[in-house]
């Protein structure tokens, strides 16, 4: 048994965890932007559930659930409209401008 039970170690050759997910980050920047909004949206439905009034506790929690959804739906489509442009306008600009 190892004496540093509490702390895991990558093998060699392998990223950290906080290597791996600034390299993620880096490649797909609007997934972390999508996590944190999904989370603040989550967290600011869940400080105003006492201010809900009469409103069901199930309505609003399928209410906070469509918004955090809705944060997430919109980092992808973000990410998507800007892999697009990247891929396709960006690409085709200086190619229009040699011919």
């Amino acid at each position: 048994m190892s004496a540093n039970k509490g702390w895991w170690v990558p093998p060699e050759g392998e990223d950290s965890v906080s290597e791996k997910f600034l390299r993620k980050t880096r490649e797909s920047p609007l997934v972390p932007v999508g996590l944190g909004g999904c989370l603040a949206v989550a967290a600011y439905r869940i400080y105003r559930l006492k201010a809900r009034g009469s409103t069901k506790m199930s309505i609003h929690l399928i209410h906070t659930r469509v918004a955090a959804q809705a944060c997430a739906v919109g980092a992808v489509l973000l990410g998507a409209v800007y892999t697009m442009y990247r891929d396709y306008i960006k690409r085709t600009a200086p190619d229009a401008g040699e011919k």
